[in-house]
């Protein structure tokens, strides 16, 4: 498993985990980092996180991420984050760009206490069941987050498709976006004549 985090994330995923921890955070590790390690490994440039935090504590989480060498990428990064619930930091020994998406829906809170917890050469990281990354990945609906779909059904062939095709029917309603809906429903009939 380890070897689907290229090494200078290790130390990454080691002061994000550290921090949130420290901070009280409730979060986990999502994106292309997840779906590597969930699924089929691939490329990815930073690292994001799924964190539930009120946004009374958000500067008091930002001040305590430097004390774990993560800090603001842009000016005013709260304001940025108050408009777009994502706070964009970097790792500074590393380089690397952390974006904190900051949830707010009852769904995010529980899929993050669904998360568990896997060691990759010696680093604890959280990260969430397959099921909810696939969701996360099929609102997203970028050609990459399908093929991380793909991935991931590839390595679960046991994911409940019934629970996901219920989260992401509710999103797709409620968003106005039948789109979502579709598109995953088309990939798992592709894929249908694979399962053999």
């Amino acid at each position: 498993m380890p070897e689907h985090v290229p090494e200078a994330f290790l130390k990454v995923l080691a002061d994000l985990t550290n921090w949130l921890e420290s901070a009280n955070a409730p979060a986990m590790v999502v994106g292309g980092i997840a779906a590597s390690i969930l699924g089929r490994p691939r490329a990815t440039r930073d690292i994001d996180s799924l964190a539930f935090v009120p946004e009374e504590r958000w500067t008091a989480l930002l001040a305590e991420a430097g004390n774990h060498g993560i800090g603001p990428r842009i000016e005013q990064p709260l304001d940025f984050a108050r408009r777009t619930r994502v706070l964009l930091l970097r790792h500074a020994d590393s380089g690397i760009d952390i974006d904190i998406i900051l949830g707010r829906l009852p769904y995010e809170e529980e899929a993050i206490a669904r998360g568990e917890f896997h060691d990759l050469a010696g680093v604890r990281v959280k990260l969430p069941q397959v099921e909810d990354l696939i969701i996360m990945k099929a609102i997203a609906q970028r050609p990459h987050d399908l093929r991380d779909i793909e991935g991931l059904l590839d390595a679960h062939p046991e994911a409940n498709i019934g629970h996901v095709l219920q989260w992401v029917r509710e999103f797709s309603t409620a968003m106005s976006m039948p789109d979502i809906l579709d598109g995953l429903e088309r990939l798992l009939a592709q894929r249908k004549p694979r399962r053999g």
